[in-house]
């Protein structure tokens, strides 16, 4: 078992809905997703405090991941499990001021 953070994708019904939300990013957007993930887990390796401008908790152990782009923003739920894994659930761009609670289900 590692003692530094990773990251994993939660599969659901055969498919990685994470991995889907990716999909419908243009290429800079992947990136800057790909790049919010690897300060995130720098950050927890380096046990640094997590800013609310990059990650929130929701409820129930979950989280999002909060990632700006060009003219845009997207948020990427994730989970914390034991033995320092980071499961990222689902992703979707932001189009209202809260978390709609169908997306914080989908992490559930």
């Amino acid at each position: 078992m590692s003692d530094k953070y990773s990251a994993e994708y939660v599969e659901y019904e055969g498919k990685y809905p994470f991995k889907q939300f990716l999909e419908i990013l243009n290429d800079d957007e992947e990136v800057e997703v790909y790049a919010s993930i690897d300060i995130l887990i720098e950050m927890l390796n380096n046990n640094n405090r997590i800013p609310e401008k990059l990650s929130k908790s929701l409820k129930d152990g979950i989280f999002e991941l909060r990632v700006k782009h060009f003219n845009r923003i997207s948020r990427c739920l994730y989970f914390f499990v034991k033995g320092k894994k980071i499961y990222f659930t689902n992703g979707f761009i932001k189009k209202t001021q809260r978390t709609p609670i169908n997306e914080i289900e989908k992490a559930s």
